[in-house]
């Protein structure tokens, strides 16, 4: 597996980059890749079938002229912005069997994640479906979400480790759609940075962003490294920028 840790300076960059590393994987010029990223500025990111209106405080998000971006995958809205690691696979399905099932998939990867995040005694549990919680409080730190297609998968996945957890109270709408454990508790109640006291058995000081990174790539058994965008990626990027102008949403 390839390493890319590679983010954007726009949102819509950073989210069209994953597609493109699916197709040309599934294309043959390509394979499995743990992307690694984080956005300088904050944005927020639709899953494939999310409503604006039902999702957003959209007064404040126009107010502040928060970029509103759309993704390929399910799932649901996100917000990003300094604080919020993001880490995105592409993975066989052939080279992994386990994860031709949706449900297996996620236990399958959230399961590893859950390790590589034990590894720094960070005490984690997986929600089903699709959620990495803090063992204690259950407060959510990881939510992600897939593409699939014929033969390879594309999973997102989110990791809080110093975010500014007020935002999301400020832009995001509790959602219609919500899993069990959340127990109907708000934003501030529900969601939880990884690096928070509730996270660790014993004193967490000196623990860094590239932990978690080490970790993963640890757990995903990287091979090697790519650190910056081949020729291929870089065509298919501008073609995507140019034809998929509808990924981003512009709230007016």
């Amino acid at each position: 597996m390839i390493l890319k840790d590679i983010s954007f300076k726009t949102p819509v960059e950073n989210i069209l980059y994953d597609d493109v590393l699916l197709t040309l994987a599934e294309q043959d010029k390509g394979g499995e890749v743990l992307r690694l990223w984080e956005s300088e500025i904050v944005f927020i990111v639709l899953g494939r079938i999310c409503k604006t209106e039902d999702d957003l405080n959209i007064d404040a998000v126009l107010k502040d002229g928060i970029p509103v971006v759309r993704r390929s995958s399910g799932g649901g809205t996100v917000l990003q912005g300094k604080g919020c690691l993001n880490y995105s696979l592409i993975l066989s399905k052939t080279l992994h069997p386990s994860i031709a099932d949706l449900r297996q998939s996620y236990q399958y990867i959230l399961g590893k994640v859950i390790a590589g995040l034990k590894k720094l005694d960070i005490e984690v549990v997986f929600q089903p479906v699709s959620d990495i919680a803090l063992r204690l409080g259950y407060k959510k730190i990881s939510g992600n979400a897939q593409r699939r297609i014929r033969n390879f998968i594309l999973h997102h996945g989110t990791i809080l480790y110093d975010f500014d957890l007020h935002l999301l109270e400020k832009y995001l709408k509790i959602p219609k759609s919500i899993p069990e454990y959340r127990r109907n508790r708000s934003h501030l109640e529900f969601v939880a940075n990884v690096f928070s006291p509730e996270s660790y058995k014993s004193h967490s000081s000196g623990r860094r962003v590239d932990d978690i990174k080490d970790s993963l790539r640890d757990v995903f058994h990287v091979e090697r490294q790519e650190r910056s965008l081949g020729e291929e990626e870089k065509e298919s990027l501008l073609n995507l920028l140019k034809i998929n102008k509808a990924a981003v949403t512009l709230l007016r």
